[in-house]
């Protein structure tokens, strides 16, 4: 399965506002993630008022995204990146 990530405006704004060490960490792990075949086993569904998004658990930070399925092309739209403490 093809898998394509896309960051939002306000995910790459996101990322800007953080240590270049740390923004390498987290692209890495997220890249690694949509490699995997089943790239839903190291997320988290969110429950309301989020439903419908789920997170992926980098270290001290999450990134929120949604899921696009059309055919064989998976698209993980990364909605924001945050610390844990300011995401929800």
């Amino acid at each position: 399965m093809k898998v394509v990530v896309i960051y939002t405006k306000d995910a790459r704004k996101d990322l800007r506002g953080l240590e270049i060490k740390t923004v390498r960490k987290i692209i890495t792990k997220i890249k690694y993630f949509s490699e995997l075949e089943a790239v839903l086993k190291h997320a988290k569904k969110l429950k309301a008022p989020f439903e419908g998004l789920w997170r992926f658990r980098i270290g001290n930070y999450r990134a929120i995204f949604e899921i696009d399925n059309k055919g064989n092309i998976t698209i993980l739209v990364i909605l924001s990146i945050k610390h844990r403490k300011d995401i929800y």
